[in-house]
Formats: structure tokens, sequence, C-alpha cells
């Protein structure tokens, strides 16, 4: 019998050229673009499903606690929304809030089944729709599910394809396997496991289901809202395999820059009951922040075809304008170098990951003082430097409520400085990439960036660079 197993260090090139292939091939006799265009329009238009806000009074199976205000799931599982107390210094400067947040324990399965087909790498790419997406039906990864999902809690149709994922895994092993965070602003202390398998014999054949290349996928994340957020984080698990050259910076200095960083940053998070949140105010419809500003957590009833359940309610969160994540790449040395910023969130499991240069709501940032405002904002702004990259791509549409964000890759100059505030370090897409192999590093929008700058490159014929 054949066993799942793990990639033996050995096949790493050999993997690395197919992967580097699959980059490559811009279009597929499996399914050539046009027949993925008419596939994917289809699936939207016959998959418009009715997603309604309503009152919280009219959710199903969800209440607010006597006793604490929590809003929760009768069966206890799923998730909640709770209170989060937060208090955080850094450089001598000290900040302290209370807002609600996602509390979800499970960790669930974000996975990409791999084929090859004539020789190439094809993903197993799903039509998947979630209620807060833009757009309703996006490119999803093979299997994207909750633990409750996927053994079963909402009593619904099995999880398709879970069987490569899960153990014994008889038709799959094992390529890339790590846990990676999901948003820190709005989940408290929230992984999902994300993974690529390699499928060992035949694939079962499904509607809603196709075979794409990788470079297929590189073309469509240069178009808004078409891959959704859980397959751009596993993606950004599949490392280019190009040489870089020699990176500023190395690995092990910015491994200590960063224990560093978590080591001398206060991030004080306590849980708190919901009713006791401050500033925040609970209506009909929605919890607020009194200004308006930030997000709302709002109800939705949700009419379903093709889901695992077909109609339910549930909490989302809205946010309150779109979001801007922007990375500044210059070349140091010949090589690419990506302004990463070592970031700390209300929800964030180790103090600080990895992100963007600039990560934030710009409507609500440019109202601060210029002081205060996110470092670099006005650059990426004001458009200065070459533009790279520029996509409007949502968020987590099984939590989230039309929430999407503008990432931007702008290159600057040589003129641009190397020496950079503490908090900020250059580091290489492979750098990156190497740090992706472990937990906790990288946020979720730098690993969206850092998928779109290989989608980029790939589509110069500069695969990884």
């Amino acid at each position: 019998m054949i066993t799942a197993q793990t990639v033996p260090a050995g096949l790493v090139p050999s993997l690395g050229r197919r992967f580097t292939l699959s980059a490559q091939t811009l279009d597929s006799a499996v399914t050539p673009n046009a027949v993925f265009r008419a596939w994917f329009a289809e699936q939207r238009r016959t998959n418009r499903y009715d997603v309604r806000r309503i009152p919280f009074s009219e959710l199903v199976g969800w209440h607010f606690e006597d006793s604490t205000g929590n809003l929760v799931h009768d069966s206890g599982r799923f998730f909640s929304v709770v209170g989060l107390d937060v208090r955080s210094e850094w450089n001598g400067y000290g900040a302290s809030w209370s807002q609600p947040i996602i509390n979800q324990p499970e960790i669930g399965i974000l996975g990409i089944v791999v084929k090859e087909f004539d020789g190439v790498l094809h993903c197993l790419m799903q039509a998947k729709m979630e209620p807060g997406n833009i757009e309703t039906v996006q490119l999803s990864p093979t299997v994207q599910a909750t633990r409750s999902n996927y053994t079963g809690v909402h009593k619904g149709a099995a999880v398709n394809y879970i069987e490569y994922f899960r153990p014994p895994r008889v038709n799959s092993r094992v390529l890339y396997d790590s846990l990676q965070s999901e948003q820190g602003s709005w989940f408290l202390r929230k992984r999902n496991r994300n993974m690529v398998v390699e499928a060992i014999g035949d694939v079962p054949e499904h509607e809603d289901f196709m075979w794409l290349t990788l470079g297929q996928i590189h073309q469509l994340l240069n178009e808004s809202n078409v891959v959704n957020m859980d397959a751009r984080t596993v993606l950004s698990l599949i490392p280019s395999f190009a040489s870089e050259g020699t990176p500023l910076h190395s690995t092990e200095h910015l491994l200590n820059r960063l224990t560093e960083i978590k080591a001398l940053r206060e991030l004080v998070q306590t849980t708190m009951p919901l009713s006791d949140v401050q500033r925040w105010k609970r209506t009909d419809y929605a919890i607020e922040h009194e200004t308006g500003q930030h997000f709302s957590v709002i109800a939705a009833s949700v009419q379903a075809a093709n889901r695992e359940v077909k109609s339910w309610t549930q909490p989302l969160i809205a946010p309150a304008e779109q979001g801007l994540a922007a990375f500044l790449v210059r070349r140091i040395g010949g090589v690419t170098h990506l302004l990463a910023q070592a970031r700390s969130e209300a929800g964030v499991l180790d103090v600080a990951e990895l992100g963007p240069t600039v990560q934030c709501q710009p409507a609500r940032a440019l109202t601060l003082p210029p002081e205060q405002r996110p470092r670099y904002l006005e650059l990426v702004l004001r458009g200065q430097g070459r533009l790279l990259y520029d996509t409007v791509q949502s968020e987590e549409g099984g939590r989230f409520h039309h929430a999407g964000n503008r990432y931007v890759l702008v290159e600057v100059g040589d003129d641009f400085p190397l020496d950079v505030p503490e908090d900020f370090l250059w580091v290489t897409p492979g750098q990156l990439a190497g740090l992706l192999r472990h937990s906790n590093y990288l946020n979720i929008e730098a690993r969206t960036l850092l998928t779109s700058l290989r989608a980029t490159r790939a589509l110069d014929g500069e695969y990884g660079l």
C-alpha cells in the first residue's frame, strides 16, 4: 500500500522544476483558458445566491449570552464574537483599547491538490460561494473547511476531497504543510493548516472544480476578486526556485531582529464580555464603533445551492472601508527586496508578524495627525515609484462581509534609503518563502502580496525574481 509522506529533501530540486514549469504554462490542454472562462462565468451566473442583512433577532442557532453579551452559536462550536481588551507599548509609545473580535480556536484545513497532466503540474481549484464575498463566487482551494465542517458538526454534505488531506492519505503525499495565521485585527489567535498535496492515481471529477496550472492562476491574480484569500495563502507556500543572489541581511539576522522586537514589544490581550467593550454600541442590526470607523458586526441570512448546508444565518464582520496593503520593492545589489514591517495586531498569536510596508484603512489613517499616520502611506497614495501590481482582492468571505484590500507593489529607486526604522526589515522573496515553512512569521496580507509578486514576475518571464 502507498502511504502518505512528505517529500524528501533530495526531491526538492525536481519539485522546483515541476512547479516552475507549471508557473510558465499560461494555458493548458486540460482546461484551456477559454473553457475556464466559460465555466467560471456560468458558475457566477447560475449561483447568484441570496445574501440578505437581517436584525440579530432573526439569527437562527445564534444568541447573545445573558451573562457576557457574547454572540455565540447554540452548539458551542463554529465561532463566537467576544470582547478583547488590548494594551500595547513599543519604543515608549503606548496604546490601549477594547473591541469585538472573532474567537474561533479550531484549526481548519486550506488545501490544494496538485496532479501532473502531460508533464505539467495542475492545481485542483474550486468555484466556491462565500456569503461575504465580493462577486459571491470566487476561485478557492480544493478544500476550504473548518474542523466543524469536515467533522460534520454542521450536519451537511461531506467536504469534497477531504480524504486527500486527512490521515491515512493513501491517495496523496504532502508537499507543503504549515499553520498560518488569519487576520489579526478581527480574529483572536486564529490559524489554519495550509497544505499542498500531490494526488496519487486518478482523482474523481466534480462539476464545481477545475484543473489549472500555476501560470493560469497567476494570470487570474492580476484581476480583482477572482482568486479568494484562502487560495492566495496556500499558493504562498509554493516557493520560487529561481536563484536570488545575496540578500542584504542573512536570515539569521532577520530572525534575530524579529525575535528582539517580540521580546521588547509589549502586547497584552485579555478577553472580556462583549457587553463591556468600551466605545462600541449594539443596535438591532449592528455592533459598531461610536465613530463609525473600523468595522461593525452584522447578521446575514444566506440561501445557497452548492454548499454543504443550503441555508443558514450567521454573524459577519463588515469593515468600514476598503483597506490598503502595500510592499515597497527595491533592488539591492541586483536582488529584489521587500520592505517588511513587524506588525502587532489585536489578535495576533505571537506579539508581531512580518507584514506589508503599509497596511491600514487609508481614509481613517489620513484623519490622524501626520506623526501618527502609517509610515510611507503618502508615498504609496501619491503613486511614487514604479507600480508593479495594483489589484483589489477580497478577504475571507466566510466571516467578513465585502471586505476588500487594495494590494499594491511599488518599486522604488536606488535613492530610497537602505537605512530604515527599526520596525522595518529588508527581506527577499526567497527569505519570506523560507519563513513560511514555519508558523507565525508572515501575516496573511504579506502572504497575498508575496503570491502576487510571483504572479507578476512569472508573467514577465522572471518567475520568483
